[in-house]
């Protein structure tokens, strides 16, 4: 990392991680812990093209997370959206990742109640999203976290979230849980069972996203199995 970049991430504060689009940093806001997501510009777009598919993207985030919310669904608090400096300023949410949780269950043994607890809030929170209308696009395990204290589940990174009622689109988003569960947490058991029978309880609208489970299953094995 060059200094000026160095100089540039000390202005948000600690860098915790850096993906394809965005850098996460722990910050202060207000005098309350926050994080900071800052969408970075991309060099190979023209400048004035990319600070407007920046700019629209952030704002998509920001509107789904707050959607999500509204839909009952745990999120963190958004504080603060800047245009200028591509960057969304949320609540922090202190507490372990649920792929933390079930690595750990799959090293030292399942805690069985604390496991249906989670799977039952995970099924409840995409029922509660897809019957409003809105796809995570990224659920996965390292997207999730349980707020130490409350055990309340928290679904983060609403990045490539978008609103959708199509039973494919919602398929899809569960098929993206089921495998991340599969690759990562196998010695936990059928964690997926356990997350769709919350999901029916939750959802009413199950029925045909169910059906087209089954057909996107069907497609990925052949994908996989073709690789």
């Amino acid at each position: 990392m060059d200094i000026d970049m160095e100089e540039h991430n000390k202005e948000f504060g600690v860098l915790l991680k850096q993906g394809a689009e965005a850098r996460v940093f722990e910050s202060i806001f207000v005098g309350q812990k926050c994080i900071i997501k800052e969408r970075f510009s991309k060099k190979y777009r023209h400048p004035v093209l990319d600070s407007k598919l920046t700019t629209k993207r952030l704002n998509a985030e920001a509107r789904c997370m707050t959607k999500a919310r509204r839909l009952g669904v745990p999120t963190p608090v958004l504080y603060a959206v800047d245009p200028l400096l591509h960057t969304l300023t949320f609540e922090y949410v202190n507490g372990p990742s649920v792929k933390e949780i079930l690595l750990d269950f799959g090293l030292n043994g399942l805690v069985h109640e604390r496991l249906d607890d989670i799977a039952t809030q995970i099924g409840n929170a995409i029922g509660k999203l897809h019957d409003g209308g809105l796809i995570h696009g990224d659920l996965t395990t390292s997207n999730m976290i349980v707020k130490s204290g409350t055990n309340q589940l928290v679904l983060i990174d609403f990045g490539l979230s978008f609103n959708s009622t199509l039973p494919e689109d919602k398929a899809v988003d569960l098929y993206v849980l089921e495998r991340a569960l599969l690759s990562m947490h196998s010695s936990c058991g059928n964690v997926m069972d356990k997350i769709l029978s919350a999901y029916r309880k939750a959802s009413m609208q199950w029925s045909s996203t169910m059906n087209k489970l089954a057909q996107v299953r069907q497609r990925g094995r052949k994908r996989t199995m073709v690789g």
